[in-house]
């Protein structure tokens, strides 16, 4: 595993205060098109419960909510809820640790975990308050960011000679087997992995951001080619459970 870790980032207290900051700036959000696939790929049914964690600006929450499941957004930066809220204050909202979940066992029928384990100072107890959280007949949708992304760390550390630092407070990177077997040693089994480099479009307004980008345009067609293992990011489907 690789990890970026930069000065004084070395509790939790500490991480929560340069994400409130982030937050209470210019945050950190990504294409709704992205929020969309995530979804389906949980074919969720509705009326189920969703759970994401780490949420961030509260997007997946959102469009969740609008596909008719009982969702609920976790963020332990107070900024992020706030502008979550701000966005969609009739969406459920709670300020909390990923490490340490104010939930019972087993009481959500989907987790979504989007980019966000990596940046935990113990990214093994998150994965464990996920398994925990999770119904045994639940489905937990995971990213992570690989360690050998080819079109991410590989030309990234082909053209500057060190691993790409994305400005966050605390980022780690691992292959496809080493967070595969962090997952497992820690309650989740993954039954699927998917590679991650841009998404399709999905909406009219992400459609034209594309048009207007024709080299992000590029990429799209690029990646259908590239290895799994070679993926800049990899999600993870998983039940809840220890191997056998």
């Amino acid at each position: 595993m690789i990890e970026i870790r930069h000065p004084d980032m070395s509790s939790t207290a500490a991480t929560q205060g340069a994400y409130n900051e982030i937050y209470r700036n210019e945050g950190i959000l990504l294409r709704d098109s992205f929020y969309l696939w995530i979804l389906s790929l949980l074919r969720p049914q509705p009326r189920k419960s969703l759970l994401d964690i780490s949420c961030g600006q509260g997007r997946l929450v959102k469009f969740a909510d609008e596909q008719g499941l009982e969702a609920i957004g976790m963020d332990f930066a107070l900024q992020a809820i706030l502008k979550a809220w701000t966005d969609s204050p009739t969406s459920e909202w709670a300020v909390a640790d990923g490490e340490q979940l104010p939930l019972p066992d087993a009481c959500v029928d989907y987790v979504t975990h989007i980019g966000s384990l990596e940046h935990y100072q113990h990214p093994a107890a998150g994965i464990r308050e996920i398994a925990r959280v999770l119904k045994p007949t639940g489905t937990a949708c995971v990213l992570l960011p690989n360690s050998f992304g080819l079109l991410g760390n590989v030309k990234y550390v082909w053209r500057i000679g060190n691993v790409f630092d994305d400005g966050q407070p605390l980022q780690r990177y691992n292959t496809r087997g080493g967070w595969h077997e962090m997952l497992v040693a820690n309650g989740l089994i993954p039954f699927r992995t998917l590679k991650y480099e841009r998404e399709w479009p999905r909406t009219r307004a992400d459609l034209a951001w594309y048009l207007l980008r024709p080299s992000k345009l590029m990429q799209l067609f690029v990646a259908i080619f590239i290895p799994l293992n070679l993926a800049n990011f990899l999600v993870y489907l998983c039940h809840q459970g220890k191997d056998a």
